[in-house]
């Protein structure tokens, strides 16, 4: 089946290629002109946006959008902004821009702007957050990248995506979970409400062993946070009931870096002299051939 032509848009006016080689040569008023307009540009020449929070594209998904395109054509432009020459890059609607390379079109409509580096990054994040529903976690390291790489407070990250700081800093706290539980999320094996209630509690072994125990049994959320609310005070219990062990900060953060990766306790137990021992623990062979492959790797 022949790949219908899409429509030629006239919304520049001018031929694509003056304008753009009149804002090369520094004049203002070829920037103002382009600015918010529509061109039909080469696939070939769009590269895609280093900024895309987006990480997993579903194979799919594309090759039924991909269909689509061939019967409708682009529904919606892509939008872009200019780089030297005639070159162009992503800003947002990188699906699109994959589906019609499937489709097989050489040309794609895009909305044409002027954006820097931190504007990109702003747009790309609030485009994909609201029309695209990225998984959990890659909304969070969406985030954060607003909050790192553009100098954002939360109350200015929430207003940019119309969110509560609430809900803003809900999605930051996922990405202090372990990466097993963190994995689960972007894999829809955990939902949010789960994670939210996993993130309350202080260690991460309670964390992955409360986190074992709702893949298994398939707790509920509800189920989870009363299950929360328990460890948390058994746990203050055994404080109050344990003699206080001096423990260096550099220790800790070892032993929950180590406890994070292999997914399981580890205890480093210092016997002076900068000597010690480092315990993991294991819950069956299969646990235990688990550890051994992510040590081995």
């Amino acid at each position: 089946m022949e790949t219908p032509k899409l429509k030629k848009r006239t919304g520049l006016g001018r031929g694509l290629s003056a304008i753009l080689s009149d804002i090369d040569n520094g004049k203002s008023s070829a920037s103002k002109e382009i600015l918010n307009t529509v061109a039909e540009i080469p696939l070939s020449n769009i590269e895609v946006n280093p900024f895309q929070p987006r990480t997993n594209f579903d194979q799919e998904a594309l090759e039924e959008l991909a269909e689509s395109i061939k019967l409708q054509g682009i529904i919606q432009p892509i939008t872009v902004r200019k780089l030297e020459g005639d070159q162009f890059q992503l800003i947002s609607g990188e699906r699109r821009y994959r589906a019609s390379k499937l489709a097989g079109l050489e040309k794609i409509p895009a909305y044409i702007r002027l954006a820097d580096d931190q504007q990109m990054l702003e747009m790309a994040i609030i485009e994909n957050v609201q029309r695209e529903n990225l998984n959990v976690i890659e909304v969070a390291l969406g985030y954060q990248r607003l909050i790192s790489e553009c100098d954002l407070k939360q109350e200015e990250l929430g207003e940019r995506v119309g969110k509560k700081r609430s809900t803003v800093t809900n999605y930051l706290r996922l990405l202090k979970l372990p990466p097993s539980i963190q994995a689960s999320l972007r894999d829809d094996l955990l939902s949010m409400g789960h994670a939210k209630c996993l993130v309350n509690l202080e260690s991460i072994e309670l964390q992955l062993t409360l986190y074992k125990k709702i893949l298994k049994e398939g707790l509920s959320v509800r189920k989870t946070e009363a299950m929360v609310k328990q460890l948390s005070q058994e746990r203050e219990k055994k404080k109050i009931n344990e003699p206080e062990v001096s423990e260096s900060p550099e220790i800790k953060h070892v032993q929950n870096k180590l406890s994070s990766y292999l997914g399981t306790k580890v205890k480093i137990a210092s016997s002076g002299r900068n000597k010690g021992e480092i315990k993991i623990i294991y819950h069956s062979i299969d646990d235990l051939n688990r550890i051994l492959d992510l040590i081995n790797d």
